[in-house]
C-alpha cells in the first residue's frame, strides 16, 4: 500500500507516483497499466483523485484512456509525449523537413566525436538492415534503420540531440513513412547509410552531411507521391 505526504494536492502526489512507474520502465510503452480498481486500493485514493492524475498524463501525452478496454502507457516522458502529439498533426513532408536539420547536425558531429565501439554497431546494423530487406521483412528492416539513426545521433555527443530525435520513434519510422511501401522504393540506398558510415570513420563532416542530404532527398521525392 504506497502512504503520501499530503503536504501538496493529492493528485499531484498521484501524479508523479504514475509517472514514475512509466518513466522507470516499470510500465512499459503500449502496455495496459493496472485498472483503475487495483489502483485505487493499492493508492487508497478515491476515483476522482486517480482520474485526476490520470488525465493530466493524457494530456501530457504519457497516457491513453480507450473506454471499455483500459488506459494505456504512449510515452516514456512529458517530452516524448509533447513530441508524439504534435508530430502527428504534421505531413509526411513536414516531417522529413525537419529531418534535414536533425539528421545532417547529427552526421557532421558524428563525424568528429564517433568512437570504435559506435562505428561497430553501426556496420552491425547495416547488415541487419541490408539482410531484413533483401528477405522481405519489412519490419526487421525499419527496426534495423531506425536504430542506424539513432545511434548516429547518440554518436554526435549531443544529449539534447538525441533526446529530440528519440521522440520521434514511430514518427520517423512509423505510418509517416509510407514510401518504403511502394514498388520501387530503394531499401538499401547507400546514401545516408553506407557512405555516411564511411565518412563517419573517416571523420569527414562535409561528406556526412552530404550524404545524409542525398538520402532524406530521396526519401522527399518519394513522401511527394503520396
Amino acid at each position: 500500500m504506497q502512504h503520501f505526504s499530503r503536504r501538496g494536492p493529492l493528485s499531484h502526489e498521484v501524479t508523479d507516483w504514475l509517472r514514475e512507474r512509466i518513466v522507470s520502465g516499470q510500465w512499459k510503452r503500449d502496455e495496459r497499466i493496472p485498472s483503475e480498481f487495483e489502483l485505487m486500493e493499492q493508492l487508497q485514493v478515491s476515483r476522482g483523485t486517480l482520474r485526476e492524475a490520470i488525465k493530466a498524463l493524457s494530456h501530457a501525452g504519457m497516457l491513453e484512456v480507450l473506454r471499455g478496454d483500459g488506459t494505456y502507457v504512449r510515452a516514456a516522458n512529458e517530452f516524448d509525449g509533447a513530441a508524439q502529439q504534435v508530430y502527428r498533426e504534421h505531413k509526411d513532408t513536414d516531417v522529413l523537413q525537419l529531418r534535414f536539420a536533425l539528421d545532417t547536425q547529427a552526421a557532421r558531429l558524428a563525424a568528429l566525436r564517433a568512437d570504435a565501439g559506435e562505428m561497430a554497431t553501426l556496420r552491425e546494423l547495416l547488415d541487419d538492415r541490408r539482410r531484413a530487406w533483401h528477405a522481405g521483412d519489412i519490419q526487421a528492416w525499419i527496426d534495423a534503420d531506425w536504430k542506424f539513426h539513432l545511434v548516429v545521433a547518440e554518436a554526435s555527443g549531443n544529449r539534447l540531440l538525441h533526446e529530440v530525435y528519440t521522440s520521434f520513434n514511430d514518427i520517423f519510422h512509423g505510418t509517416k513513412m509510407h514510401q518504403r511501401l511502394l514498388d520501387g522504393f530503394d531499401g538499401c540506398l547507400a546514401a545516408g547509410h553506407e557512405e555516411l558510415l564511411g565518412a563517419i570513420e573517416a571523420r569527414d563532416e562535409e561528406t556526412a552531411a552530404a550524404s545524409v542530404l542525398a538520402n532524406l532527398e530521396y526519401c522527399m521525392s518519394w513522401a511527394q507521391r503520396g
